[in-house]
């Protein structure tokens, strides 16, 4: 309260207090990038802000909502223990060219990897810092047994990544949830750490929400009343992950890049035991891959004509993204023949299948020009494969491949149930999905 000439009390409104609000990276309209950078030596953390090709250090950020942005403190749990890395300072790289040979050549010290799989992971590491310019990304995966490897190549390639979040050794998986909602960084993670049947099952929840944009996870959260409300949390980011198997989710392991560790031994000059100096290596890189995200976030972008008719829809969403960062042709060449060997494999596996059986004699049964009729397609199944089934095949089970896992139409016709002419342009798609062959040489019936 104050008081006028008058002497006449008058109240008097006090400046609103800004909301502070912890952050590790933020964008803006105008173009403007700001990253947290951390100083381990100093024991400071602060924001680079890039604008106008210049960037500056400060140690917070006013933002026109009204809130004040402030670094996450260097005594934070989290970076005091490098479960989550930052770079230092933005550093000068040259060229991309010279900046990727920097990073493959870190990569090659220290791990032993195909070749082009130690390209690929390179690409992939530039990917990650300016992964939020696309709208679906891939993961990349080593499989392999203990002792193959797998640690090595999580340490050292993550350590290059965008924010990189280790959760590997995580004793349940709550925190990651959070971590990748408040860091939106690359999550490094090793399957194999997660025992439990419920935690990996959240593992996998995560891996199948957090290729594409827009798929948040929902966790239940109870408020300081008492009172539970749904939280969405962010998991769509790059990932690198070691397990020991594939996924047995088909659509998850199709999203990743995969390497098989452990199949040979490993090269003379990489070095058994790691010195700390690879942590000083990995910091200057990243160094310049800040400045790289400054001047290239927004500027790659997914483009049609990188995209491969060839091959299926969910093979393009995850490679389009890498090869939209390549520009050297020849990379670019092996990349997409290794998307049609992905592709090939998928077909194969498919191949194994009932349906692909079923679709089989449904192709053969079409090229004698016979009636698709369900009892006709049960007998020549029996005929088959009935030594390869321990329950009862029958009219029934066959009718439910056709209608619920292949997804076409029958109709009644004659007392039968049959495959209309109508479905013939679905089938047809089919037979190219599952891989079953358009020329048919020699037709097997049942026998009479």
């Amino acid at each position: 309260m104050t008081r006028d000439a008058a002497g006449t009390q008058r109240q008097t409104l006090e400046p609103r207090r800004m909301r502070t609000i912890a952050t590790a990276s933020a964008t803006f309209d105008n173009g403007s990038i700001l990253e947290m950078v951390h100083r381990p030596e100093e024991k400071r953390s602060a924001f680079v802000i890039w604008g106008d090709a210049e960037w500056r250090l400060e140690s917070s950020f006013s933002s026109d909502g009204g809130a004040r942005l402030v670094p996450y403190s260097p005594s934070n749990n989290l970076i005091r223990n490098d479960v989550v890395l930052f770079p230092s300072e933005p550093e000068e790289y040259g060229s991309e060219d010279e900046l990727l040979a920097e990073i493959q050549t870190f990569i090659h010290r220290y791990v032993d990897l195909s070749p082009l799989f130690e390209k690929t992971a390179s690409y992939y590491v530039l990917l990650s810092w300016v992964y939020d310019s696309f709208n679906e990304l891939p993961y990349l995966r080593v499989r392999g047994d203990p002792g193959s490897g797998k640690t090595r190549f999580l340490l050292i390639v993550g350590s290059l990544t965008y924010k990189p979040i280790f959760a590997s050794g995580a004793s349940t998986i709550s925190p990651i949830f959070r971590m990748l909602d408040a860091f939106r960084g690359t999550l490094i993670i090793d399957e194999s750490d997660f025992r439990q049947s419920d935690e990996r099952a959240e593992v996998v929840k995560i891996f199948n929400n957090g290729n594409a944009r827009g798929f948040p996870v929902l966790r239940t959260e109870q408020s300081n009343k008492g009172e539970f409300n749904p939280h969405a949390y962010w998991v769509y980011g790059p990932k690198i992950i070691a397990t020991r198997g594939s996924f047995d989710d088909r659509a998850l392991e199709s999203r990743c890049l995969t390497e098989e560790m452990g199949h040979h031994g490993l090269r003379d000059d990489v070095p058994i035991n790691m010195a700390d100096s690879y942590k000083d290596e990995a910091r200057h890189l990243r160094n310049k891959l800040l400045l790289f995200r400054f001047r290239n976030l927004g500027k790659r972008m997914a483009t049609e004509a990188l995209v491969d008719r060839t091959i299926e829809p969910r093979l393009n969403q995850i490679f389009v993204p890498l090869l939209s960062i390549i520009d050297d042709a020849d990379t670019r060449a092996d990349l997409r023949e290794l998307a049609r060997r992905y592709n090939h494999d998928m077909i194969a596996d498919r191949g194994m299948d009932t349906e692909a059986q079923v679709l089989e004699i449904i192709r053969e049964l079409d090229a004698q020009d016979s009636r698709l009729s369900i009892r006709d397609i049960t007998n020549w199944f029996l005929n088959r494969h009935a030594a390869d089934y321990d329950r009862k095949i029958t009219t029934k089970w066959i009718g439910y491949i056709v209608r619920k896992r292949l997804n076409l139409k029958t109709q009644k016709s004659h007392g039968a149930f049959v495959i209309p002419p109508t479905e013939l342009p679905a089938l047809h798609r089919l037979y190219e999905k599952y891989g079953v062959d358009s020329q048919i040489e020699e037709s097997t019936g049942p026998a009479n």
